[in-house]
């Protein structure tokens, strides 16, 4: 892959964030139905969540027709395709419904299990993080920002994020939160890239989807952080089975809390 490859792909991630972004501000904090998949309880669906998947399938369709697109509306098409579109048009569906701007799209490339690009937008506030090989950014008002991730190697002096307390079960994680400096519940993809600009130290959460954390990857890996499974092996894009992660700052932090979680 040349870097001719991945900055074509990267500025078509781009050009999918913007349309997708177009589709799903129609909606945000307007009167609209939310429906339930009831896969895991209250699951929500919005009609934003399918016109910001569609959008997206039509631009990869028509430029990548090869390519395989893993969306979580639309599941998978090409699924013998190496070159693997992941795209989740809203993660964070709750705060979306509740007015909350703690939401994001999230639109990855990987080939294979190798993750080439990362993209989180958040059209709303004007803002979007970029992860891949070439490093992590935050782009706001045409001005990129390089991300780097804090230096903090002690649980005890970390900032820790989790979207909700209501998806562990065990008390693996309540072991790990009591020994934060800071625990904060919320924010779904935001608290990936707040960790990949530094504003946080580790990630911790249980119960999810591939589409919900493979685009994240790139743009943690690409500030300096690590991210795996409870286990330390790396995410795979298999679609089946949900994912426990750990996302760190550094590889010493990890490692801790890899084993406080294998040992609660």
């Amino acid at each position: 892959m040349t870097n001719a490859n991945i900055n074509e792909f990267i500025a078509f991630a781009h050009e999918l964030a913007e349309a997708s972004g177009k589709a799903v501000q129609r909606y945000f904090r307007q009167a609209a139905a939310v429906e339930s998949k009831g896969k895991r309880g209250f699951d929500p669906v919005t009609q934003a969540d399918r016109e910001s998947e569609a959008v997206m399938r039509e631009m990869i369709g028509a430029r990548f027709p090869a390519h395989a697109i893993l969306g979580e509306e639309q599941g998978v098409t090409n699924a013998e395709a190496s070159m693997r579109w992941i795209l989740d048009p809203i993660d964070g569906t709750r705060s979306f419904v509740m007015g909350l701007p703690l939401w994001g799209t999230l639109i990855a490339l990987y080939d294979g299990d190798t993750p080439l690009l990362g993209i989180m937008n958040q059209p709303f506030v004007g803002e979007r993080f970029e992860g891949s090989s070439q490093g992590s950014f935050r782009i706001r008002e045409g001005v990129r920002t390089p991300l780097k991730t804090r230096d903090c190697r002690d649980i005890r002096e970390a900032v820790l994020g989790a979207t909700d307390p209501a998806m562990f079960s065990g008390r693996a994680f309540e072991n790990l939160a009591k020994q934060a400096k800071m625990r904060r519940f919320g924010g779904d993809c935001y608290l990936y890239c707040a960790l990949a600009a530094g504003w946080a130290d580790a990630v911790v959460e249980a119960d999810l989807r591939y589409y919900d954390v493979l685009p994240l990857v790139p743009i943690v890996a690409g500030a300096g952080g690590i991210i795996t499974d409870w286990s330390g092996n790396p995410l795979s894009c298999e679609t089946g089975g949900e994912f426990n992660t750990v996302a760190a700052g550094n590889i010493q932090l990890h490692r801790a809390i890899l084993e406080i979680l294998s040992n609660s």
